[in-house]
């Protein structure tokens, strides 16, 4: 498929997504001062990464392991039997700090502020007027006035500070400097014990802990994008400290057989862990995307949003949804799918006609055998085992031109170690936006 094709209706978005088939197009990545670097770029560079992009106006590492050595293959088998370490400080911390900042958060995101207790965290969402999704940071509670919003990609602060001119509420909103690593994998707890102590092993999933790794204070959250066992760990000053905390890491990590490693999106997508900007972004609704349960059903105080979301749960619930588009997962055929997709691959019907959705985070899941997807495709279209076709390209096709066999699915692929707040609240018959 070439050019941009004009067959997968795109009405209902004021910005089409960009389903232009270009391929891969290798070039330089020019690193200046445009773009920050993170403390730990060059540690990064030292371990190995061979390649990056741009999140958060800052360069993330995406790859450690050159495809002749086994690629992101053998970074997924560190994840899933071992132990890895990843340089996520392209999470950056926006803090709202003062005597309402409960009250100013409460109203910024969807979910119920005031059911996070201190030294607690939650996976939230912040929605514009219309209901899109702006932003979907983990969100930690260090205090009764202080919270820091973990960003996924886009730039939320000033976001928050243009909400407060309006507002007024007594609260400072800052970028602070606490840079964010990540400890995930199956031996993830015992490395930490190592390094903080036996009483990580009590911390529940989202709670979070003050300790001193290597003389560098830090917050550690049980947390992370894997949907394996892990950790974050938030250093504070981190332009003072990166070296010692990542050098205390690799050193506490060779017991354990510790990689550096990117972002683990093979194990990601197999948790059904989403990725703003590739998978939603402020022209998602949370209804399209399996993040129902963070808009409440019960009653809650006025937040950004609300007026549009309630509306558009009302229609969803009377089969009569505003919106085209749902995100589904998918099995799809073809060659294994080892590496980014360059491209929002096509989506046909059964038949393999006209183009009627594009995949967002396809990946081979040797786990599973076979290729995965999320994706977006027309609501009539979204039931789990509804057939339909994929446009890989040729290096990835069965049979290059034509498109591959491709089924709706349950989502999760394979269940998180931690279960999703969206997974206990459907066990348990709740609502799960508190």
């Amino acid at each position: 498929m070439t050019g941009q094709p004009q067959s997968v209706d795109q009405s209902d978005r004021i910005v089409p997504i960009n389903l232009r088939q270009s391929g891969r197009t290798p070039t330089e990545l020019l690193i200046s001062t445009r773009v920050r670097k993170s403390p730990y770029w060059h540690l990064s560079h030292a371990a190995g990464c061979w390649r990056a992009t741009v999140y958060n106006r800052v360069y993330h590492p995406r790859g450690y392991v050159r495809p002749e050595d086994g690629g992101a293959a053998a970074e997924h088998e560190a994840l899933t039997h071992h132990v890895t370490l990843w340089n996520v400080a392209v999470e950056r911390q926006i803090r709202v700090k003062g005597p309402d900042a409960e009250r100013f958060t409460d109203y910024v995101i969807t979910r119920n502020a005031a059911r996070i207790e201190p030294m607690h965290a939650k996976y939230v969402i912040l929605c514009n007027e219309k209901g899109g999704i702006l932003n979907d940071p983990v969100l930690l509670r260090l205090s009764e006035d202080e919270f820091w919003f973990s960003l996924a990609d886009s730039d939320l602060l000033y976001w928050l500070q243009g909400v407060n001119v309006g507002k007024r509420m007594d609260v400072e909103i800052d970028e602070i400097d606490v840079c964010p690593v990540q400890i995930q994998g199956p031996k993830s707890e015992a490395l930490m014990a190592d390094l903080v102590g036996e009483g990580i092993r009590a911390i529940p999933y989202y709670g979070i802990m003050e300790a001193v790794i290597a003389g560098c204070d830090v917050v550690i959250s049980q947390s992370g994008f894997s949907g394996e066992k892990g950790y974050e760990i938030y250093l504070r000053d981190a332009t003072l400290h990166a070296e010692k905390l990542w050098n205390a890491l690799l050193e506490a990590g060779k017991a354990h057989r510790l990689k550096v490693i990117a972002p683990g999106h093979q194990r990601r997508i197999q948790a059904g862990i989403m990725s703003w900007g590739q998978d939603i972004d402020h022209e998602t609704v949370p209804f399209q995307c399996n993040l129902a349960y963070q808009v409440p059903r019960r009653k809650k105080a006025d937040y950004i949003g609300k007026a549009a979301l309630e509306r558009i749960r009302e229609q969803v619930d009377a089969g009569r949804p505003p919106f085209r588009m749902t995100m589904v997962g998918m099995t799809i055929g073809g060659r294994p799918i080892d590496d980014y997709a360059p491209d929002f691959w096509l989506v046909s019907d059964a038949g393999g006609g006209d183009p009627i959705g594009y995949l967002t985070s396809p990946w081979y899941a040797p786990e599973l055998g076979c290729n995965i997807g999320l994706g977006h495709v027309p609501v009539d279209l979204s039931a789990v085992g509804t057939e339909l076709t994929v446009w890989l390209p040729d290096e990835y096709a069965g049979e290059p031109g034509k498109p591959d066999r491709a089924q709706v699915c349950e989502v999760p692929f394979r269940p998180s170690v931690n279960p999703s707040a969206r997974e206990l609240a459907h066990a348990r018959g709740e609502d799960a936006a508190v």
